[in-house]
């Protein structure tokens, strides 16, 4: 089981690597890397990341939990780190492995559908003019939402 909460940063592909390589029997992978961004129109300085470790953990791992379950996937991990990031950093990675690609691809958009409404993050903007909190989106709220149909 991979799940990662931390401040350190964290190759991607390295961590794909670690993770295909030790399950075999896949037939397919599916991995998504988000990146800290800034909006030319609105643009930020960094990202930071507020969370309990334990807590995010914990809530990781029951996101995966479901998302094996779900999809009859071999293995899932998630990657999530903390602290201020600026942007182009890696943030967060979801990889899914299964016997066949459509459930690695279902399994690794559900996982990250879950982690942007679910996982107990708190996001703040560093701007010029100072910090700002960063709100849901309904959009997160409803891509999420989909699973429940």
């Amino acid at each position: 089981m991979m799940i990662l909460v931390s401040q350190a940063p964290f190759d991607p592909g390295a961590q794909a690597n670690r993770f295909h390589t030790s399950h075999s029997e896949a037939g397919a992978m599916v991995s998504f890397t988000g990146l800290v961004r800034s909006d030319p129109r609105d643009p930020i300085t960094a990202l930071i990341l507020e969370c309990y470790e334990n807590l995010a953990r914990n809530e990781l791992a029951a996101i995966r939990d479901a998302a094996i379950a779900r999809f009859t996937l071999i293995d899932a991990a998630i990657i999530h780190r903390h602290g201020r990031l600026v942007p182009g950093e890696p943030i967060m990675m979801v990889a899914t492995l299964s016997a066949h690609r459509q459930a690695a691809f279902d399994g690794a958009q559900f996982l990250m559908d879950y982690l942007k409404t679910d996982a107990p993050f708190w996001k703040q903007e560093e701007t010029a003019q100072g910090l700002r909190w960063v709100d849901a989106k309904p959009a997160d709220d409803a891509a999420r939402d989909r699973w429940t149909r």
